[in-house]
Parts: structure tokens; sequence; C-alpha cells
């Protein structure tokens, strides 16, 4: 419990110098009309916008971890980033602005949905959802979408490549009110998805046996969760673009602190993996103000190091 307070009020803590102190200290007490149009209309959209992406990807890496007991699995590695990444750029490089500032999210929800349903597709076999086929599936989709997004890039304008490629890196400059009630619709379902399945996912961890043996269906528990992680991987790629190891790096850190009982281990995940979003997002547009550097950037700058501290110094599911 003293662990869980502490995690709480660190986030509280980052959260506030998100919105009030950096880049520029803004007093919450003595807000005058140019200080409450830079809190309200630029500063708490990013900050709600990647709370929101940030607990999507902490839960989704979370579940993705015990579903295909995999200590490597993240968000990303059933395809599904690939997916809305692709048909999100080609919106942006070709220009094509149908639906005004919704088109982009919009065009990466289509990708990312459509590719998590295929990977399900070619995942089932002799009336299951195989794990190793589902890793499988998303892997060669993929590299396949990929390949196709770099042939894209090296054809189109250099507007277009400019903007597509800030998109990938997990830009959330153009974070924005309107956004949010559709992306905390979808990632809210897919995370209340994962808690009602949160006993069956523990099962899922031991081996299918024993989940046949506690009276869940491996079936129909990898179908729910494998859904819920559609919905909030797609919602959050279609808010701010690809962010990489926060789903991968945040489960393990918070499995140290409350061990892998996924009824502490998804919330914290949602909890902490929201902060650190919010974190690298005001690092990226404070250190080299008033230039920006995408948010993906930065998570990955700062987890990929951490992560080998933790590979190299802590046992890791196993490994």
């Amino acid at each position: 419990m003293r662990k869980i307070i502490l995690l709480i009020i660190v986030s509280i803590c980052i959260l506030f110098v998100s919105v009030f102190i950096w880049p520029k200290f803004i007093n919450p007490f003595n807000l005058d009309d140019t200080g409450s149009q830079i809190i309200f209309s630029i500063r708490l959209p990013r900050v709600i916008v990647s709370i929101l992406m940030g607990s999507a990807l902490g839960v989704s890496g979370a579940i993705l971890q015990g579903l295909l007991r995999n200590p490597l699995a993240d968000p990303y590695i059933l395809g599904i980033s690939s997916g809305a990444t692709l048909t999100a750029a080609a919106g942006l490089i070709f220009g094509k602005i149908i639906f005004g500032l919704f088109t982009i999210p919009l065009l990466a929800f289509i990708g990312a949905i459509s590719t998590g349903i295929a990977v399900g597709i070619m995942g089932y076999k002799r009336g299951g959802l195989l794990p190793e086929r589902l890793l499988l599936a998303g892997i060669g989709i993929g590299f396949l979408f990929s390949s196709i997004l770099m042939l894209l890039m090296s054809i189109s304008a250099d507007e277009g490549l400019k903007r597509a490629m800030l998109w990938i890196f997990g830009d959330l400059s153009m974070a924005d009110w309107s956004l949010i009630p559709y992306g905390l619709i979808f990632i809210f379902a897919g995370f209340l998805l994962s808690i009602w399945r949160v006993k069956g996912l523990n099962a899922l961890i031991l081996g299918d046996e024993i989940a046949y043996s506690l009276g869940f269906s491996p079936f129909k528990e990898r179908l729910i969760l494998f859904i819920s992680v559609g919905l909030m991987t797609a919602s959050s790629v279609s808010l701010g673009g690809v962010v990489g190891f926060i789903g991968l790096l945040i489960p393990h850190i918070i499995r140290f602190f409350v061990g892998s009982d996924c009824r502490f281990l998804l919330p914290l995940s949602a909890l902490v993996g929201g902060t650190f979003l919010c974190m690298a997002d005001t690092i990226g547009r404070t250190i080299v103000s008033p230039t920006e550097i995408p948010a993906g950037i930065i998570t990955a700058i700062i987890g990929a190091p951490y992560f080998l501290y933790l590979l190299r110094k802590r046992e890791i599911m196993g490994v």
C-alpha cells in the first residue's frame, strides 16, 4: 500500500509540473487571460491526451505480456500500430483531409481495428486463439505494412513526408479538446473489458490447463482481452501517433512494486504509463524550446537504457 501511495503522489506531482510549471511557470492561483489561454487551450489538452495514450499503452502491454506469456510483448507487437500508421501516414502524405481535424485520427483508428481483426482471424486455429499464431501474424503484418509505408514515404512530397514523420514518432502537438471524448470512450471501454476479465487473465498466465481447471475458457478470455487491447491501442495511436517502450517497460516496473497480480498490475500500469508519457511530452516541448521533440523519441531515449538496466540487474518474468 505504501508503494501504491508513493506512485500516486509522484504521478500527481508530475502532472502538476506539466500543466503549471514547464516550460514556463504559470501561477494557478493568479491566472490572467493569457495564462488561462495557455493552460486550457494548449497544455491541458496535451496532458489529457498523453495520460489517455500512456494509460492505454501501459495496460495493453501488461495484458499482452500475460496473454502471450512473453516478457517482450507490447501493444505494437501484434501489428495494430502498423495498420494505424500506414492509413494515417497515407492521409498525411497525400493530404486527404476529408473530415477536417478528425481525418487522421479516424484513418488511424480504422487501420488499427482492421489490422486487429486480420491478426485475430489468422491467429485462430483449432477452435481457439493461439498465442504463437497471434504473435507471428502480428509480426508478419507489421513487416508488410512497414514496407508499404516506406514505399509511400519514398514517393511523397517533402511537406507531407515531414508531417508523417512527426506523427509516426508520437507528436502530441496537435492534441485538441475535440478529440478527447472519442479517445476516452474507446480507451475506457477497453480498460473496463480488461478489468472485467482480470481473473481470467491471472488464470491464463498460469497456463491453459490451470485456467480450464479453474473454470475459465481460454478462448473466451483471450478473445475478450484481445478486443480490449485492440480498442485501447487503436485509440492511443489515433490520438497522437506511435509511442514506443511504454507498453514494454511500464508493466515490468509495476511488477517490481506490486507483483504480477493483474488486479493491481493493470490499474497501476495505467497510472504510471499515463504519467510517464506526460513527463516525456513535457521534456520534449521544453528541452530545446521553441523546437519540439516528439514524445515517442523521448520515451525511447529514456525507456531503452532503463529496460536494459532492469534486464541486467533483475529477473524479468523468469528471463
